[in-house]
C-alpha cells in the first residue's frame, strides 16, 4: 500500500511508479492522487525481490492494501503467475486497473474492498506469496496476520512480506511463522516471513 515515510522516492513524488526489473523493467505507471499514497520504495523492492528470487517464478500473489500495486506488479514483472490486488480506495483501485491495462496482462485482478472483508468473504484459492503493507496508523497488523492464518488461504510453506512502522515494537507473529529476513529503511521496518507447513 501507500507508504507513510517522509522519504518518498523522487519518482514517486512526481506521481509515477517505476517497475524495477523483469519483463516490465523501467516501465512508468501513474500513481493516484490520494493523500499519503506512494509505492514501496525502489530500494526496498530491490532488496525484497533479491530475497524472493528462488520463489517468485510461478508464484500466486496477494497484494493486500495494494495502493499503487508496486509490490504485486513487480512480482508479475519478475515471473509470478498471478496477483490479486486488494485496495479500499476507489481512486487508487481504478488507477491500478489502468496500470494493469497499460501492461496488457490478464494475470492480475483488483478487488475494491477492505482487506479484512476480502479475507473473510472472498474465495480466491491459496497464495504462495502475500504482501502485507497496511497504513502505519492502522494498528491491526497482528490481527490481520492471525486472520490470514485462520482463513487457510496460505499455501504450504508460503511467504509473507510485512512492512511496519520502525518505531513500534516488533510484531508478534502467529505460531509457526518464522522471520527469515529483515531490514530497515527510514522509518520502515520490512520483513520476509515463512509460514510453516503445519501452521
Amino acid at each position: 500500500m501507500a507508504k507513510r515515510s517522509a522519504k518518498a522516492d523522487k519518482k514517486s513524488q512526481r506521481g509515477r511508479l517505476r517497475i524495477v526489473a523483469g519483463n516490465w523493467r523501467s516501465r512508468l505507471l501513474d500513481i493516484a492522487d490520494v493523500p499519503g499514497l506512494r509505492p514501496t520504495s525502489e530500494r526496498i523492492r530491490e532488496t525484497l525481490f533479491n530475497w524472493l528470487t528462488p520463489r517468485i517464478a510461478g508464484a500466486r500473489c496477494l497484494d493486500l492494501f495494494a495502493g499503487t500495486g508496486a509490490l504485486g506488479l513487480e512480482a508479475l514483472s519478475r515471473g509470478a503467475a498471478s496477483a490479486v490486488f486488494v485496495e479500499n480506495s476507489a481512486l487508487a483501485a481504478n488507477t491500478l486497473r489502468k496500470s494493469i491495462a497499460t501492461l496488457n496482462t490478464d494475470a492480475a485482478m483488483v478487488y475494491e474492498t477492505d482487506a479484512f472483508g476480502f479475507l473473510t468473504n472472498v474465495d480466491c484459492g491459496e497464495f504462495d506469496l502475500v504482501f502485507l503493507d497496511p497504513p502505519f496508523a492502522d494498528e491491526r497488523l497482528g490481527d490481520l496476520c492471525r486472520l490470514l492464518q485462520k482463513q487457510s488461504i496460505l499455501a504450504a510453506d508460503a511467504s509473507v512480506y510485512i512492512e511496519e512502522d520502525r518505531s513500534r515494537p516488533v510484531l508478534e507473529l502467529p505460531d509457526g511463522w518464522q522471520t527469515l529476513k529483515t531490514g530497515n529503511a527510514g522509518n520502515v521496518r520490512y520483513s520476509l516471513v515463512r509460514v510453516g507447513i503445519n501452521s
